[in-house]
């Protein structure tokens, strides 16, 4: 996945960690590196064409809400390998209450994808960037 649209993003990503090392993280810090990777996946994609800085923020901050990960899952969910499907439950039954306008379980599925997100930023980066380019974000 390169080009404009993720200017080669995960092309940097670490190398894989070693699947007992991976094991030892938990779901929180997975999503906590997911959330961080997901953002700038986002500021990415909206960078062109150039614009103002608060068109990029409102734009940003419309797709990185939990409502909004929580569609994203959706879609996704037919795509992912069993393994992938146990990292988001995983996620899904570590987060904690979320913001008092979210229902908990909206919450725990945005918390689950990011969780799923920062595992294969670790694990497997061309993986991620398959699942990315398979989001339906809107028009830039």
């Amino acid at each position: 996945m390169t080009g404009p649209r993720t200017l080669g993003l995960f092309g940097s990503a670490p190398a894989p960690l070693p699947p007992e090392t991976l094991q030892r993280l938990s779901p929180a810090a997975l999503a906590y590196l997911g959330d961080a990777v997901f953002e700038l996946y986002i500021r990415t994609y909206y960078l062109l064409p150039p614009q103002r800085l608060g068109v990029y923020h409102q734009r940003v901050v419309a797709q990185v809400r939990a409502e909004t990960q929580a569609g994203l899952l959706e879609t996704l969910a037919p795509h992912l390998t069993p393994l992938e499907q146990d990292w988001v439950r995983r996620g899904r039954n570590q987060a904690a209450k979320g913001p008092r306008r979210l229902s908990g379980a909206l919450y725990q599925q945005a918390t689950g994808l990011e969780t799923l997100l920062g595992y294969l930023y670790l694990q497997n980066p061309q993986r991620l960037a398959e699942l990315l380019a398979r989001l339906n974000l809107p028009d830039r």
